[in-house]
């Protein structure tokens, strides 16, 4: 769905939202409004049969003191044909309207979903999850909680009209209350819709700030016990909470007062029907039948009047949640940057997705700041030879991980020029895994060979723990890898990315939680198993950085000095000064442990 630009008066928005998303599925609304259409003319007959029923049956009975049985059955037989075609609408046009808004419902959250995989990781990082769940949840039903009843409101407008002209054409007095009532009805719902637009749009904003507040505090529920924060927590939610629940009352008083209007509108005209109905009864201008007539379809039309109004109440509600859901379809359009994606699952980086001459990557005068200004890379240019494993090192905070990111397309905004030999895959400190099956969380959604499986489970120095699970690769692992250790979800990882059988591997700190004789060995196996690929990673430990044939040293997002482990050693001052602090870090941890 590519939706329109919405502006203007809150009906006409409404009804732009309500086109753009009919449109997505027209068969099945068309038969609801079909139904619709049904019911209103059944309900127009059923009032009708009433009126005759009254003139040549029950009138009949009171005045010649019986009546023909024909006339009864027939009666019997009006009534009840008129009341199963009637059922007959109702039944199509419910079925059809919630089939056509949960297929609305799922084509909207699977574009949402679409869009959230293809966009860059900075959008991600500026957006809590919270929020992103409550786009493709919340959001998604507000924006489509009118599809369901607009069907019956356009047999009420059918219903309205027809039963306009029948008034006139019976009786011009009685008419003009129906004629006064029904403007009344719509003004009453053009005021109250605008009125809704505030509140509505602000529950619907708060809805999203309490879905990321519930999210962090359930998502972070081991931080939170750990440090004792729950008192905290249950206040921040507390605050989160109260101002959606004032949100939500000043919505809900507002639609009390309209639905005890509209409630009140209907019998005060049933009434007046009544009372001049009546006067027109004793000059003989209509029959009984006719004001009984009348006042059943007045009593008929307070239904689906309100129907109408809440409809349009629910409008500003329609519109507050799609304008939210259109913020995250349009972002996917803005962003141009995004690499695309290849056969392989890969993606490719560079201005045109060009690989490189002559070496595995080439990076020339990037820099990349974030939105607010703040600069995370400046003008950092460097090469990778085909092959060859490559370290970057510095103080926290250079923009390894930063620059890492850029390498593999992840980031848009960036000034300057990557090229990398395709496929790329890349491999975090705090991997993600989902909760499924450890062969599952490798493929993560490809058809991969056997022998791929084996081979990057090996490399990854992974095998020896996957055996010892219960159903080795068929094993399902908690949420987040709940069941595993730090290491085991980096090796896990680790032969994730290598099932890609990418040519360009980067590591960001990818086997910081594995000891250094493994972390060895799963260099050593991509050296002789994956021959000629090549290995960008960042290091923070002597052991890992010794391993590297090549490394950048990094200092405030620049690359200051490249070359091997000893040479940085003996000509850069600051890269000695790290290397050592790295040194004495992990001198301290293993001193913490053996006093432990």
């Amino acid at each position: 769905m590519t939706p329109p630009p919405v502006s203007g008066r809150l009906l006409r928005r409404g009804l732009v939202v309500v086109r753009s998303e009919v449109r997505l599925h027209p068969r099945p609304f068309a038969v609801a409004v079909f139904g619709a259409l049904v019911y209103a003319l059944a309900t127009i007959a059923s009032s009708a049969v009433i009126g005759r029923v009254v003139d040549r049956v029950i009138t009949p009975r009171f005045e010649a003191g019986h009546v023909a049985s024909g006339a009864v059955v027939a009666g019997v037989l009006a009534i009840i044909g008129v009341g199963l075609v009637k059922a007959s609408g109702i039944v199509c046009r419910r079925i059809m309207a919630n089939i056509t808004q949960a297929r609305v419902q799922a084509t909207i959250r699977e574009e949402i979903v679409e869009r959230y995989l293809h966009l860059p990781m900075s959008y991600f990082q500026t957006h809590p999850t919270g929020e992103l769940i409550a786009h493709a949840g919340a959001d998604v039903e507000a924006a489509t909680m009118v599809l369901a009843p607009l069907p019956w409101s356009t047999g009420v407008l059918v219903l309205l009209v027809v039963a306009a002209g029948w008034l006139l054409a019976t009786d011009v007095f009685l008419a003009a209350i129906g004629l006064v009532l029904l403007p009344s009805l719509l003004l009453l719902n053009i005021v109250f819709q605008r009125k809704m637009e505030e509140p509505a749009t602000r529950a619907q904003d708060r809805l999203g700030v309490v879905s990321g507040v519930a999210y962090e505090s359930i998502d972070g529920a081991l931080v939170v016990k750990a440090l004792g924060a729950e008192d905290s927590e249950a206040r921040r939610f507390a605050h989160a909470a109260r101002d959606l629940r004032d949100a939500k009352i000043d919505f809900a008083r507002l639609s009390a007062t309209f639905d005890a209007l509209l409630n009140s509108l209907p019998s005060i005209g049933i009434v007046a029907i009544l009372v001049i109905g009546a006067w027109r009864v004793e000059r003989g201008a209509v029959t009984p039948g006719t004001l009984v007539a009348f006042a059943s379809l007045l009593n008929l039309l307070a239904w689906p009047l309100r129907l109408v109004g809440w409809v349009l109440g629910d409008l500003p509600r329609t519109i507050a949640g799609f304008d939210r859901v259109k913020a995250v379809l349009d972002q996917a359009v803005l962003d141009q940057a995004v690499p695309e994606e290849r056969a392989d699952g890969s993606a490719g980086v560079g201005s045109a997705g060009e690989e490189p001459h002559g070496h595995a990557i080439e990076v020339s005068g990037v820099s990349f700041s974030y939105e607010d200004g703040t600069a995370v890379l400046t003008d950092v240019s460097f090469f990778v030879e085909r092959g060859t494993v490559a370290a970057l090192v510095g103080p926290t905070g250079c923009g390894k991980s930063t620059l890492l990111q850029v390498v593999a397309g992840l980031l848009d905004g960036v000034d300057g020029d990557v090229r990398t030999e395709l496929p790329v895959a890349l491999a975090f400190q705090e991997p993600f895994v989902f909760a499924d099956t450890v062969e599952g969380n490798v493929a993560l959604g490809h058809d991969l060979p056997a022998g791929v499986y084996d081979e990057a489970v090996s490399v990854a120095q992974a095998a020896e723990f996957i055996d010892r699970l219960p159903d080795g690769l068929g094993s399902v692992i908690g949420e987040r890898g709940a069941t595993l250790s730090g290491g085991q979800r980096q090796r896990l990882a680790l032969a994730r990315a290598l099932a890609r059988r990418p040519r360009v591997l980067l590591l960001d700190d990818a086997t910081s939680s594995v000891d250094p004789a493994t972390e060895a060995d799963i260099l050593s196996g991509l050296a002789s198993a994956h021959s000629g690929m090549t290995v960008l990673m960042v290091a923070t430990r002597p052991s890992t950085i010794a391993l590297a044939d090549r490394v950048l040293y990094m200092e405030s997002g620049r690359v200051v000095a490249a070359g091997t482990h000893a040479e940085l050693l003996a000509s850069s001052a600051g890269y000695a000064d790290v290397v050592r602090a790295y040194e004495e870090a992990r001198e301290g941890m293993a001193l913490d442990l053996e006093a432990s």
